[in-house]
């Protein structure tokens, strides 16, 4: 049986991997609409991820997060789609992205990551200290990602280097 031609693609991977910049290089490139799995959130919540952790705790956060992410997927218009790094924490998520896209994994190393996020005091999971809070959860999450179709380490590589990993990957898995 051949591999079924998906029109999304998903990325997922730890805060700070680079999904969302990757997603906006990735849409120019191939024409397709992006979105912002948390921006999406938002917008259609009219609170921001902080105010929804504040309010709901995670577990709503969680819920309201699987909603939209279903919505997303089922839609038909081809889109590339970043996710929250906590969206594959459900199976139900999972399968829900293997059925309906090619997911690619975006992962780097600790200290990059940290590097990365450990000014941005949007992210509720961070509060306290960043570079803690990080190994905690890498640690916590260590194989959350293994589903994926694809997986791209993005320690060290340009925006623009982890798009055309990305891209020499799918072409193949297509």
């Amino acid at each position: 049986m051949g591999r079924q031609r998906f029109n999304k693609l998903v990325l997922i991977g730890f805060m700070g991997t680079g999904k969302s910049t990757v997603s906006r290089l990735l849409s120019e490139q191939l024409g397709w609409k992006r979105i912002d799995g948390d921006e999406e959130i938002e917008r259609l919540e009219g609170r921001t991820i902080s105010d929804i952790f504040a309010a709901d705790g995670e577990a709503g956060f969680r819920a309201i997060e699987t909603k939209v992410l279903e919505a997303l997927l089922k839609d038909e218009a081809p889109a590339i789609i970043a996710t929250g790094g906590g969206a594959v924490l459900s199976e139900y998520n999972r399968e829900l992205m293997l059925n309906h896209a090619c997911v690619v994994a975006l992962k780097a190393n600790p200290e990059q990551i940290i590097a990365r996020v450990k000014s941005d005091t949007s992210r509720p999971l961070l509060q306290g200290n960043a570079a803690e809070r990080v190994h905690l959860l890498l640690e916590q999450r260590k194989n959350a990602y293994d589903f994926a179709n694809l997986t791209v380490d993005t320690t060290g590589m340009t925006a623009d280097e982890v798009v055309a990993a990305i891209l020499l990957e799918w072409s193949a898995f297509r």
